[in-house]
């Protein structure tokens, strides 16, 4: 890999490790001023994300955008600059504590409200029948929507259950157009199953090069539940940016080893949603669908599993 490529891989992977603190820092100001919304800069009128379709028939993208703790003016500028270069889904939650500044994004890049797919989950404290409905209209309060493409549960703590039940609810009412979870595990996802009306169209979990989360995989896939990766760049953990596996696979593509980690997630049906406030690094994660990963370089991937979490603190 060339001495330009390794410094971006460099910087990307200090930005990633240190992404809470400098969310709100002044330091990204420059990239994200108001002429990133000007004529110069206008909205794409339309998507070249490929989409899945989900087990009722909902396309989604197969590419978003990950908010998980981007805050304040940071949040709607990064949001706003990411529908402008061409992103349509869009991840949040009401734990992250940013749901309004997504929607002051959407709302600022002038986008329809139809042409994007929105995620948000419920948490662990608004676990429960009557308590998710509160919690869920408060979301689309704070969204500036009156409708989500798709809602979790955030974590399998609670009564799940209720939840379950009050968004199965919304579902039949047309206030969401599908219902999922997130960090379920296959005996926890059974366990829902087991009071279930309808199946869950989402699975949003950890996975990335270092934990491929095989089980899940396989579960999700007998299934026919959409497997969806927070994290897919481990948020730069254990190397991941500088890892030489990537990069001698992302050399032979002209490929970053964020561009190679994408790609290996679209290949394998999996839904990533990366995060970035540099609009450099939102245009380079979106292009990863003009090269293939072949058999032998999917394999080598493959030897990279750790089996285990690398976000020790969330599990």
């Amino acid at each position: 890999m060339d001495t330009k490529n390794q410094q971006s891989q460099i910087k990307r992977r200090d930005f990633l490790q240190k992404s809470a603190v400098f969310a709100t820092s002044a330091i990204f100001l420059p990239f994200l001023n108001n002429s990133a919304f000007s004529a110069s800069n206008p909205i794409k009128s339309k998507s070249s994300i490929p989409t899945v379709k989900l087990n009722n028939g909902l396309p989604m993208p197969l590419l978003g955008f990950g908010t998980y703790s981007l805050k304040d003016e940071i949040c709607e500028r990064s949001v706003a600059e990411a529908i402008s270069v061409g992103y349509r889904l869009f991840d949040t939650a009401t734990r992250y504590g940013n749901e309004t500044f997504v929607g002051s994004g959407i709302k600022k890049s002038g986008i329809n409200r139809e042409e994007l797919f929105i995620t948000s989950k419920v948490w662990v404290d608004d676990s429960g029948y009557e308590k998710t409905k509160m919690a869920f209209e408060t979301s689309l309060k704070k969204l500036g929507t009156d409708y989500l493409d798709l809602y979790l549960i955030h974590r399998p703590r609670g009564d799940f259950k209720g939840s379950w039940r009050m968004m199965e609810d919304l579902y039949k009412d047309g206030k969401i157009k599908a219902i999922g979870i997130s960090n379920f595990t296959p005996a926890q996802y059974a366990d829902l199953m087991s009071v279930a009306k309808i199946k869950p169209a989402v699975n949003q979990i950890e996975t990335h090069a270092f934990f491929h989360e095989m089980d899940s995989y396989s579960d999700l896939k007998k299934n026919g539940v959409q497997m969806e990766a927070w994290a897919p760049f481990a948020e730069g953990r254990n190397g991941l940016f500088t890892n030489q596996t990537l990069a001698d696979i992302g050399k032979k593509h002209n490929k970053s080893n964020a561009q190679v980690s994408l790609r290996w997630h679209y290949q394998r049906g999996v839904v990533a949603i990366p995060r970035t406030v540099q609009r450099v690094h939102m245009i380079e994660n979106l292009n990863i669908f003009d090269f293939k990963l072949s058999e032998s370089e999917m394999k080598a991937i493959s030897a990279l599993d750790l089996n285990k979490s690398q976000f020790p603190e969330w599990t």
